[in-house]
């Protein structure tokens, strides 16, 4: 693909204070200073939660001002210096659609992590998207995707596949990614059963589809009506749990009976993902579980969770956290849904209307909010 003009500057959205709108401005176009790098025009970036503690300022807040949006996808429109004329880097060329996934920035390659990278669907050593010198990422503590125009290292980036558009992509990159790898890394066969807790959220609503079509005996908890409608929308044949009408203890009792178990201790879920911020949800989660079974943190409320002694001792319950994916993760997160037509209930905004956006999310809008470059007020 030949090389395109490009303008001197581009539109970005531009967090000057914590807990205040985004600021639409005029700003060069970045310019590539690492070989490694490309740049992208930006097409779809989706919002997500981390996004919204990064605006408050609450979890590693970066300098301000900062350009947010931390998954998205474009199309590649510049190369590196010396590069042109190969019209390749890392094996990308002009005008490939990618998936940009926010961690994995500029890995040092050598570290610990790097060297022997972390679980599940590890990269071949020399890079890992947890790597501690890359930082949060794009988007956290880097400057992300909100704006036209972006700065992504080849590294961690995959190619789009045909069947999906950037809009279908942008919310695969976080939300969608994290679930994938949180389910892959629990070896899980078909028929175990597993929670969702907040399954009507972007993370939750695409975990259901990822664990129900994997054979897995889903069910998905929430307490939001839109959140819930939203999940049983999905026609996944999970069971969904308004967590407001029933107790954990009857849903578990249900559980036992429909598997055969006559023992409180060997009904429950084999692994509950612990999406929403709160004690309350975390406990119902955690009462879901079988003894001997696994807890899986998914998000990080800044007071962080109560855990109960008695449940890791007596109950034998297994408790870990999960972030994100590796490239790897990606592409066969890709392969799947493509296969099984996994895809983000989502709610498009035109560029313009970030802060529109960022006003729904607080207001409990289910599924993924993605921002399309393309649409115009």
């Amino acid at each position: 693909m030949a090389k395109t003009q490009l303008p001197a500057t581009m539109k970005a959205w531009v967090l000057e204070e914590f807990n205040t709108p985004y600021q639409l401005r005029d700003l060069p176009l970045p310019a590539i200073e690492d070989l490694n790098d490309l740049l992208i025009r930006v097409e779809a970036c989706s919002y997500c939660h981390t996004d919204a503690v990064i605006a408050a300022g609450t979890v590693t807040p970066p300098t301000l001002p900062h350009i947010g949006g931390h998954e998205f996808a474009g199309t590649v429109v510049g190369l590196p210096p010396g590069k042109e004329n190969d019209d390749d880097c890392h094996g990308y060329r002009l005008g490939d659609r990618v998936a940009v996934s926010g961690r994995g920035y500029h890995v040092c390659g050598r570290c610990r992590e790097c060297q022997d990278p972390s679980p599940p669907l590890p990269d071949p050593p020399g890079f890992s998207v947890f790597c501690p010198l890359s930082g949060a990422g794009l988007g956290c503590h880097n400057p992300g995707g909100f704006r036209e125009y972006a700065i992504v290292d080849a590294r961690q980036l995959a190619l789009i596949p045909d069947e999906l558009t950037a809009t279908e992509v942008a919310p695969l990159m976080c939300a969608g990614l994290t679930m994938f790898a949180a389910i892959a890394k629990c070896e899980l066969s078909p028929g175990h059963r597993v929670g969702i807790m907040g399954c009507g959220g972007g993370l939750g609503h695409l975990g259901l589809q990822f664990a129900s079509r994997m054979g897995l005996k889903t069910t998905g908890v929430d307490v939001a009506p839109r959140a819930l409608q939203l999940a049983r929308e999905l026609e996944t044949g999970a069971t969904i749990i308004d967590a407001s009408k029933e107790t954990a203890k009857e849903v578990k009792q249900r559980m036992g009976e429909e598997d055969g178990w006559k023992l409180p201790s060997e009904m429950g879920l084999d692994v509950v993902f612990i999406l929403p911020d709160t004690q309350k949800a975390f406990e119902y989660g955690v009462e879901l579980v079988r003894d001997g079974g696994r807890v899986v943190v998914v998000s990080f409320p800044s007071d962080g969770f109560h855990v109960s002694a008695i449940d890791l001792v007596f109950r034998r319950i297994k408790l870990e956290g999960t972030l994100i994916g590796s490239n790897r993760a990606m592409r066969d997160m890709f392969d799947f849904c493509k296969k099984h037509g996994v895809r983000a209930r989502k709610s498009e905004y035109p560029f313009g209307k970030l802060n529109e956006l960022v006003q729904d999310y607080h207001a409990g809008a289910p599924g993924k909010l993605v921002l399309k470059m393309d649409m115009h007020e």
